[in-house]
């Protein structure tokens, strides 16, 4: 009788602990962040970044590109660093190489007879380049919009990102 009573019990808390341990595996999310009201918040913060950004760089206007930069910067910072967050590590490593193209950019807008450093490159969808004042650092404004486009994407999980605000450009010899 003792026996019967023993293997109930252990039957009892072996599927409970079964259960638990279910539970939290459905609840983990192999496709990005955990889904949370801050990083809502945080993606749709960084989408509008990302269009203030596009939109005055594809202006051309040096200052608000600037500024736009500034504000970017520290974002990415917290993400790449990923302590007010949970998002994946691909995500992560990505915001800390966009920070260091909007480091880069901003440096060289504050001083365009500066040297660039040599970035490694990222894989970029199809950009335009940017217009005139900012050619000096068309590169690295594209390979930034793209990584943050990349991070938009790890951010919003299944949700698809919003495609850049780039407006259209003049072709050549039109």
């Amino acid at each position: 009788m003792k026996g019967k009573f023993g293997r109930s019990i252990a039957l009892v808390a072996a599927s409970s602990l079964l259960a638990v341990g279910m539970a939290g595996i459905a609840s983990a999310s192999p496709d990005g962040g955990k889904g949370s009201s801050s990083t809502q918040a945080l993606a749709a913060n960084v989408l509008q970044m990302r269009d203030d950004l596009t939109k005055v760089a594809y202006a051309g206007n040096v200052g608000a590109t600037r500024a736009d930069l500034d504000r970017l910067s520290p974002v990415l910072a917290d993400i790449a660093a990923g302590k007010r967050y949970t998002i994946q590590t691909d995500t992560q490593q990505l915001a800390g190489l966009a920070k260091g193209r909007a480091d880069e950019s901003t440096r060289l807008l504050a001083d365009p007879k500066a040297t660039p450093r040599q970035l490694p490159p990222l894989p970029l969808p199809p950009i335009p380049d940017l217009p005139g004042p900012l050619k000096i650092v068309s590169d690295l404004l594209k390979a930034l919009l793209g990584a943050v486009t990349g991070i938009l994407g790890g951010l919003l999980g299944a949700v698809p990102v919003p495609p850049l605000p780039v407006p259209p450009l003049p072709v050549p010899g039109s």
